[in-house]
């Protein structure tokens, strides 16, 4: 459920560009984003670090976007937030030992080390080429191809990292037999 909730900003956001503009959307954005908050919040009474760090991002790039009446503030917000979310993946590896892949998803599956290190770097790498990826699109394409990316190739991107990295787990997690051995 919490899934499907963050999708629907960008929902609101992808219709109301095509409908009317940038200018709209990213007020619709900000405004769905914000109420999205606060559902989760009654729901779980508790928001994660990620809807925090979404939340500010919105907040501040939007009312940017609004308030100079640039477009390019709004862009800047993908690149910054995966940034944000790739940095703190190699933060936490390289400089605390402890990567943060492995903290989120510990409890979920037991894993050597070496492949919790693995999937916490590439993690953090396709978060910077997809921050990398999106400046190009948002400032050498037309915006409306910009917002194509933003909902779909990001998504699609997402996708596939997803799978690509449930298939390398999959030959490090225990199967039938040696469980039923312990």
């Amino acid at each position: 459920m919490k899934q499907l909730l963050d999708f629907i900003p960008l929902i609101i956001f992808f219709t109301v560009y095509k409908s009317h503009d940038i200018y709209a959307a990213t007020g619709a954005l900000m405004a769905t984003t914000l109420l999205q908050m606060i559902v989760v919040w009654f729901m779980y009474k508790k928001l994660e670090r990620s809807h925090w760090i979404t939340l500010v991002l919105v907040l501040v790039f939007g009312a940017m976007t609004l308030f100079f009446h640039n477009e390019a503030f709004i862009k800047w917000k993908v690149t910054v937030l995966y940034a944000a979310f790739g940095s703190a993946l190699w933060i936490s590896q390289f400089l605390f030992r402890k990567p943060l892949i492995k903290k989120m998803l510990g409890k979920e599956m037991s894993l050597p080390d070496a492949v919790w290190n693995r999937i916490n770097f590439s993690w953090g790498l396709f978060f910077w080429m997809v921050g990398a990826l999106n400046v190009y699109i948002a400032f050498y394409l037309p915006t409306e191809i910009w917002v194509d990316f933003k909902v779909f190739g990001v998504l699609g991107l997402m996708l596939v990292s997803t799978v690509l990295t449930g298939i390398y787990i999959y030959r490090y997690l225990p199967t039938n037999n040696q469980q039923d051995k312990e």
